[in-house]
This record gives C-alpha cells, sequence and structure tokens, in this order.
C-alpha cells in the first residue's frame, strides 16, 4: 500500500500537496470552501504584514497562454487581525490541519514583528518566510536577493519563534545556490521555492503596460522549468528540505518537482483554473504510485540526477 505521508519541520503532512501563499486567501475565499481542508497536506495562508494593506492599482491580473502574471500586493488587514479575525476561525474548523503562515514586511523589524506574533499565537504549525518582498533600507531592493541580508533576518526570526521557518526563495537573483545556503546557514528550518519570476506584458492597443504596477510576478507554465532547476541545484547543495512550487498543475509536475528534490509541492496558478487541484493532483499521485510500485515518495525524491 503506498504512503504518501510527508515530515517536515513542524509539519506531518498526509499528502505532498498544499496550496501556495495568497490563492486560498486565509481559508475564506469562496474556492477554499468547495473541498474540505483537511484533505489538504497544509494550508498555507495569504501573507501577512504588521498593517492592514490595501495592495497595487489596478488591473492586478493578466493572464497569459502559459501562465499568469499578478502585481496584487500583499492585500492584507494586518497581523493582529490576521490572528483574531482570520486564524482563530481557521482553527476552530480545522483543529488538526497542518497550518504555515507567511511573513512578510518593509523592513527586518517588521519581519521579526509579524513573526513573534503568529508564533505567540499557538495557532499556525510552522512559517513561510516571504523575503521577495522590497526592502525599504536597501533602496526598495528585495530582501532575498543579498545573501547576507537573507541570512541576518532568518536569523534574527530565528531567536524570536518557537516554530520552524521556511524561506521563500525569490528565482530573480544570479544565483539561487548562495541565497539558499545563507538561508540555511542563517538557521532557517527549510525552504521553499520559487516564488514568482518578475515579468510584465505590453498593451499594443493602448502602448502601455497590461498591469497597473507596471510589472508583475510570473506564475504557471511558463516558469516550470526554471523552478526544477534551481529547485535540483539547490537539492544538491543544502541540507534543508525544500516545498517546491512553481507551475504544478498535474500529479505529474508535482512528481517532477519531488524527483528534482522537493520533499512537497505548493499548487498556485492551477488552483484558479480548478479550485479542486491540490486534491486532484493528490490522488493522481496516489495512482501513479501504485501504477509504479512506489510505495513512499522518498524513494524517488532527488532521483534526477543525469
Amino acid at each position: 500500500m503506498t504512503n504518501t505521508r510527508v515530515s517536515l519541520p513542524g509539519l506531518d503532512l498526509k499528502n505532498p500537496v498544499m496550496p501556495a501563499s495568497g490563492t486560498f486567501g486565509f481559508g475564506d475565499v469562496p474556492a477554499a470552501k468547495k473541498f474540505d481542508l483537511n484533505d489538504l497536506g497544509a494550508m498555507v495562508i495569504k501573507t501577512t504584514t504588521p498593517h492592514a494593506t490595501t495592495g497595487n492599482p489596478q488591473p492586478q491580473i493578466a493572464v497569459l497562454d502559459d501562465g499568469v502574471l499578478n502585481s496584487v500586493g500583499l492585500t492584507n488587514p494586518g497581523v493582529d487581525a490576521v490572528i483574531s479575525e482570520k486564524l482563530v476561525p481557521l482553527r476552530k474548523q480545522y483543529p488538526d490541519l497542518p497550518i504555515m503562515a507567511s511573513v512578510g514586511g518593509d523592513s527586518e523589524d517588521d519581519y521579526v514583528e509579524v513573526a513573534k506574533k503568529l508564533s505567540d499565537s499557538a495557532l499556525v504549525n510552522a512559517l513561510e518566510i516571504n523575503v521577495s518582498c522590497p526592502n525599504v533600507d536597501r533602496g526598495g531592493m528585495s530582501f532575498g536577493v543579498h545573501p547576507d541580508v537573507v541570512e541576518e533576518l532568518t536569523q534574527k526570526i530565528k531567536n524570536v519563534v518557537n516554530v520552524p521557518i521556511y524561506v521563500k526563495l525569490t528565482p530573480n537573483v544570479t544565483d539561487v545556490v548562495t541565497i539558499a545556503q545563507a538561508a540555511e546557514k542563517g538557521g532557517a528550518d527549510g525552504l521553499s521555492m520559487i516564488n514568482t519570476l518578475l515579468g510584465m506584458d505590453i498593451d499594443v492597443k493602448t502602448r502601455k503596460p497590461v498591469l497597473g504596477h507596471n510589472m508583475g510576478g510570473l506564475s504557471g507554465e511558463a516558469v516550470k522549468p526554471v523552478a526544477l532547476r534551481m529547485i535540483a541545484q539547490v537539492h544538491q547543495s543544502v541540507k534543508l528540505p525544500i516545498i517546491g512550487m512553481g507551475g504544478i498543475a498535474t500529479a505529474e509536475d508535482a512528481l517532477e518537482f519531488i524527483m528534482a528534490g522537493a520533499a512537497a509541492v505548493q499548487v498556485g496558478t492551477a488552483n484558479f483554473l480548478d479550485p479542486k487541484a491540490c486534491t486532484r493532483i493528490t490522488a493522481e499521485i496516489g495512482e501513479w504510485m501504485d501504477a509504479h510500485g512506489v510505495k513512499m515518495l522518498d524513494e524517488i525524491r532527488g532521483c534526477a540526477r543525469g
């Protein structure tokens, strides 16, 4: 009999599939009401910041042939409201569901504040540190592009929390392995990768960018080869478990990520086309394992080496 369970720091997953941050909101969006969230490996909530934010100018979404560009921004009611108004009811409804909260901010102090409050709430099992946010202290460049900043930020967060932390790596860097190693050195318990690729789409009729913010994060099918390459590189360079994401829409996609080295996966864009994508992919993974005599996912993890 196949076993799809995955054990990660802070996360005992009945299966390796979870929604990417933002796709199911705080478990309160219509898509999250279409099935029992207990069927997920874990629930990853939308990124939380110290204070309420409203996001970027409209339009925020551009649907492409092979993916989606989004510049939604980190729209959320602020960490205190997220805890009292979002996490409390979510945990009450799903007492046994592993919940991963996503942490964001404009400064290192912001990250530390949000991470500590979420950890102290005792409502989440792990934290995902979204280092793709602009660092106002460094001219707006993403926190995640500087190895020294990633290491220092990871260490500061580790010092104030009592749950495992997963650093979410941006692909918009020259060498993702260096950033992953910095997170490991800072004390991260795991990695999530990849976040969206920075992109742009232009409307030739208006001669202007399609997005109100001009640029946005590209996700979906188009980024999958980049994600697989980066995960394979990082898997061979650090000892941390990896939660992989970037264009996963089928069980075969998910299995590719696991074969590249991921321990579990997150599904993002596919949820907008099929709200039950996570549960469908989970079922299909089990079927593939049965058909190929694979009893545990560890048997194929990281097997795709030349």
